[in-house]
């Protein structure tokens, strides 16, 4: 009697094709998760571009036009290893991404915009991220102009439906 050794090529393939079929399907969610992490890691990237933004809303009831305005280097100096550029736009703060970051994401833009209460300047200014919710009785300040996917959006930057 002659004994099998090892396995058929017919069994070796059918390994092979589950191995892939779930290949398949993990990638996408991995991929989203990449993404998701590159920006959540580039908004910290803003906290000292928010400054001078909330220091001239205090001080001068007013709002940076532009990088310059607000004291900062030009948009093309303030990057990061996911942002190519951090632009000041009529107090918003526009994070644009570049560097390493996934293609998804490539040239795609995230906005912060500032929330104020018009009538009381010495309240500290709140910070919306793209179509999020604005705090009751703050009004929001600048154009949101976010380019990214919704679905890679974190949660506190995504339009609220009801």
């Amino acid at each position: 009697m002659k004994t099998k050794n090892g396995f058929s090529l017919l069994e070796v393939l059918a390994v092979i094709a589950i191995i892939a079929i779930l290949g398949t399907m993990a990638a996408p969610s991995l991929l989203y998760k990449m993404v998701k992490d590159q920006i959540e890691a580039s908004i910290p990237l803003t906290a000292f571009v928010k400054k001078p933004v909330q220091a001239a809303w205090v001080s001068n009831q007013d709002l940076p036009l532009n990088n310059l305005s607000a004291g900062l280097p030009v948009p093309e100096k303030i990057v990061g290893a996911y942002v190519s550029a951090v632009t000041v736009d009529n107090g918003a703060i526009h994070i644009t991404f570049g560097n390493s970051a996934s293609n998804a994401i490539q040239k795609k833009i995230l906005t912060l915009r500032p929330a104020v209460i018009e009538d009381a300047h010495i309240v500290p200014v709140t910070w919306v991220c793209a179509g999020g919710a604005v705090p009751d009785k703050m009004t929001v300040k600048g154009e949101d102009k976010t380019t990214l996917p919704p679905e890679y959006l974190p949660l506190t930057c995504r339009k609220r439906t009801k």
